[in-house]
């Protein structure tokens, strides 16, 4: 019974997974109809309008209102979403909801962009002709270019028909995933016509692994005061008092202008065993030319030379002058590596 039990697992994990397949296949074929849409007119020049219409809202207090129906609201939520991370204002308003009472959350400088698959989604119907009353800018995202809510929009996104991926070729599937990349296409557009940048995203992302992957090395490095630092001419023993003063297991070395011009660390100090005293001076031990980087560099890339070059502690410089150090743990700590 147990052989049986195993060789039927088998057989319906081999079904499943070529059903997977399937799926896939079937929903990267409705990208690739929806790619070659978009590099045609009539959707190429509809998505261009619906950019700049989204993007005028910077000029104003108003949002973008996404609005949708069963799993083409359900899309609507993660597009506003998407669109409010990068910088663009945006709610989700359900249509049933909007036609008792919640209309009154759209203004007349908002853009709503109604998402439907068919066009003839009836719930649409109140919010449509308040967007007319009012002369608020509808964009209407469609598979039906004739129907109602296209006729209505001021701006229509005609998507192309694609075949659905279950085999009844009924389940919302390929359909919502043009849906959503469409949404991501628009709200990348914006990032980029915008100029959004990771410190603007940082400060819309503040929390969590993705928070702490933006920050500077400026907000992780430790102050000024607690950084290692001797001068050129100073002894091997000074430099080694210095270093075990403070927490990196390193030391910067300056000249007498203050720029950096060599780090003498605890691996060093292992390998200067063999000297004849503890008075040679720093500049034979030390490592010239050492690793350094900018107080605005991305804690990412500072992450990456430590690991390229084999280091855990960077010293950080306004030009050539040391203005403080990063060591691994700080990295740690704050949830970058």
């Amino acid at each position: 019974m147990t052989g049986l039990r195993i060789e039927k697992t088998s057989q319906i994990g081999d079904a499943a997974l070529r059903s997977a397949l399937n799926t896939i296949r079937v929903e990267r074929e409705a990208l690739d109809v929806l790619t070659e849409a978009l590099g045609s007119p009539p959707l190429r020049e509809a998505f261009a309008r619906t950019v700049a219409a989204i993007a005028a809202i910077a000029a104003t207090a108003g949002r973008l209102v996404v609005t949708g129906m069963g799993k083409s609201g359900i899309i609507g939520r993660k597009i506003a979403a998407t669109m409010t991370s990068t910088g663009t204002p945006s709610l989700y308003l359900h249509p049933g909801e909007a036609s008792h009472g919640d209309l009154g959350m759209i203004t007349g400088e908002d853009v709503v962009l109604a998402i439907s698959w068919s066009g003839e989604t009836a719930e649409l119907g109140d919010l449509i002709a308040y967007c007319h009353r009012f002369a608020v800018t509808l964009i209407v995202a469609t598979a039906n270019a004739g129907s109602t809510a296209a006729r209505a929009a001021d701006i229509c996104l005609p998507l192309p028909h694609v075949d659905e991926a279950c085999p009844n070729r009924l389940a919302p599937t390929s359909s919502t995933t043009l849906q959503a990349v469409l949404g991501d296409a628009l709200a990348i557009a914006l990032v980029e016509q915008r100029g959004f940048s990771p410190s603007d995203f940082l400060t819309l992302h503040p929390g969590g692994r993705l928070g702490a992957r933006l920050t500077t090395v400026a907000q992780l490095m430790g102050k000024p005061e607690d950084m290692p630092v001797v001068r050129v001419g100073a002894s091997l023993m000074e430099a080694t008092i210095e270093m075990s003063r403070k927490r990196y297991g390193a030391t910067a070395v300056v000249d007498q202008a203050g720029d950096l011009v060599g780090v003498f660390t605890d691996g060093d100090l292992r390998r200067s065993f063999a000297a004849q005293h503890l008075h040679e001076p720093i500049e034979a031990h030390m490592t010239p030319r050492p690793l350094a980087v900018a107080a605005d560099t991305l804690s990412t890339e500072a992450l990456r030379v430590m690991n390229a070059n084999a280091v855990t502690v960077l010293f950080v410089c306004d030009r050539r002058r040391p203005v403080g150090a990063l060591h691994m743990h700080d990295l740690l700590r704050a949830g970058v590596a």
